[in-house]
């Protein structure tokens, strides 16, 4: 029996500032961000979804919604779940300019933050988020047997899942990241098992 668990990576956020926002509440999508969730929506909406998810966080919550309507449009009914496990990734850093010369991480009070790449030392560890996402992907398999689940969620707990798939070590380049905004993550499963996973980005022309 198939079933397929699409993780989709909410829309653009609108960020003037260019902060690190983490999980600070309030941060929410741009224009274009919106036009993003739409495109997912289109290019989902006509499946056999049986199960929606999304991150408690505004911008993976504005990205789902737009799906929400176009899935209960259709004359089926199914309610979002909002899942604690599909949470962003916990950062020390968030709040804070991290790129370029108004960097905080310039600043030696917070080098100490760094001294462990591999954990990491700056917040919540890989192992943690890998584990509670394959908790989320599991529930919404079971939740979707034999039809389709979406959970919209964030960048690196995509990652996370997509290494651990492919075997490779959770520490990485953050520029080596295939997960851009608002992709699509497809893991398939034949039954409870793993067969295959399709990236895809469905807003990519905007």
């Amino acid at each position: 029996m198939s079933t397929i668990v699409h993780l989709v990576r909410h829309g653009e956020v609108h960020n003037p500032d260019r902060i690190l926002y983490g999980r600070l509440p309030g941060w929410h999508l741009s224009v274009r961000g919106r036009q993003m969730a739409a495109a997912v929506a289109a290019d989902l909406g006509d499946h056999d979804i049986a199960y929606l998810a999304a991150s408690p966080l505004q911008r993976a919550q504005e990205t789902v919604a737009p799906l929400v309507e176009t899935v209960n449009s259709n004359g089926r009914r199914i309610d979002l779940v909002t899942d604690e496990d599909l949470l962003e990734a916990g950062n020390d850093l968030e709040g804070l300019h991290i790129k370029g010369v108004r960097s905080a991480l310039w600043n030696p009070k917070r080098w100490p933050m760094m001294k462990d790449p591999s954990i990491p030392s700056w917040g919540e560890p890989y192992t943690q988020i890998v584990d509670r996402m394959w908790v989320a992907v599991d529930r919404a398999r079971r939740a979707a047997e034999g039809r389709e689940a979406v959970c919209v969620t964030h960048q690196l707990p995509v990652v996370c899942v997509q290494r651990d798939i492919q075997g490779l070590p959770l520490k990485h380049n953050p520029l080596a990241r295939r997960c851009n905004l608002a992709s699509v993550t497809s893991l398939i499963f034949d039954g409870d098992d793993l067969t295959d996973m399709v990236y895809s980005e469905p807003a990519q022309e905007i």
